[in-house]
């Protein structure tokens, strides 16, 4: 009884229509300046900062590998920033908006205990349901 019904999703970026591509694109842009943002927030916090030199003590340092975040509309890819210290003060750049290790949006994240309370609520018809509708002949 090895019967699998999973249907795979591969080439899912092909298969999708427009719009979804359009509002995931406008989706990335998005959450990229809101980084940005809290990015600039955190360098000016340290702006009056030099080394000895007269550099700034707090710059860029390129960006994180890029992941996907899954959410409502598909997968949605972002790069986060670094930031270096370069008196050896330790200092990270961890967004509000996109914490480290996240991979699924919140209303994702909730998916799961509604898909279970759908079971049981199916379940629950299903039995009561027994009495009333005769089952089939075979």
């Amino acid at each position: 009884m090895n019967k699998n019904t999973v249907v795979s999703f591969q080439d899912r970026e092909q298969n999708s229509d427009p719009l979804n591509a359009l509002l995931r694109t406008g989706a990335r842009k998005l959450i990229e300046q809101a980084i940005e943002a809290e990015l600039q927030e955190l360098l000016s916090h340290y702006a009056g900062q030099q080394t000895d030199s007269g550099h700034a003590a707090v710059v860029r340092n390129g960006y994180l590998p890029e992941r996907a975040i899954q959410t409502g509309i598909g997968p949605v890819t972002v790069k986060i920033p670094k930031v270096r210290s370069r008196t050896g003060e330790p200092i990270t750049f961890r967004s509000a908006l996109v914490p480290p290790y996240i991979r699924k949006s919140r209303s994702l994240r909730k998916l799961p205990r509604q898909v279970d309370s759908s079971k049981v609520e199916i379940l629950a018809f299903s039995r009561a349901s027994m009495g009333v509708i005769p089952p089939r002949l075979s």
